[in-house]
């Protein structure tokens, strides 16, 4: 009996360490237009975001209104740097409701050397009552001090490359961006898009 209760206080203590260990944040968005990866969601779109790391672990989730629902996207994984090189691994589920879209599932991948980062997501989509269908997006990003650059592309199933330039800074403690985003015709069937996008939100770590 004492060596259970022993094991027990133990365990309790070793999960405490660990949970007293994990860092957690939270975050709150708006911005004048929801675009990913070139795509068009919805105009004036506000989203909250909730992470939690743990020596290079994450795993988090974030929402944002689509008009038609919302769309809630569950991720996890792991990343870490080695000198000037940065590399991640992880998986993302992008689930929506009112039937906006059908789920999205991913394999994310990416390695970055000093200011460049590539990125690769293997995925699928369940395409409601269709066949699902594959499809792989590759982005390179560039990022300059407070500016950025990406170029991305779709392929297999889909097809499609969008170019984004952007800039971000704090003001206030409260993150403020503008974005140019152009979406190429091909972006699965839909129409040539320019945008200019304004970003503002919010960010409280949890950090102990």
């Amino acid at each position: 009996m004492k060596k259970g209760l022993t094991m027990l206080l133990g365990l309790s203590s070793f999960f405490a360490t660990v949970a007293h260990a994990v860092d957690y944040s939270a975050n709150i968005g708006w911005a004048s237009e929801y675009i990913y990866r070139g795509i068009p969601q919805k105009d004036s779109s506000v989203s909250l975001g909730l992470d939690m790391e743990h020596q290079g672990f994450y795993a988090g989730t974030w929402a944002a209104d689509v008009g038609q629902g919302a769309e809630v996207d569950l991720y996890l994984g792991y990343g870490g740097e080695f000198e000037n090189f940065s590399y991640g691994v992880g998986g993302t589920g992008y689930f929506y409701t009112d039937n906006f879209d059908d789920t999205y599932k991913e394999l994310n991948l990416s390695l970055g050397y000093a200011f460049i980062t590539l990125d690769v997501a293997l995925g699928v989509w369940d395409a409601f009552d269709a066949p699902s269908e594959d499809y792989t997006f590759t982005s390179l990003t560039a990022e300059y001090s407070d500016f950025y650059a990406i170029w991305g592309r779709f392929s297999q199933d889909f097809d499609g490359d969008y170019v984004e330039v952007g800039y971000g800074t704090e003001i206030a403690s409260v993150d403020v961006g503008v974005s140019w985003i152009y979406g190429t015709s091909r972006l699965l069937g839909g129409d040539s898009d320019n945008s200019i996008i304004l970003t503002v939100g919010k960010s409280i770590s949890f950090a102990k």
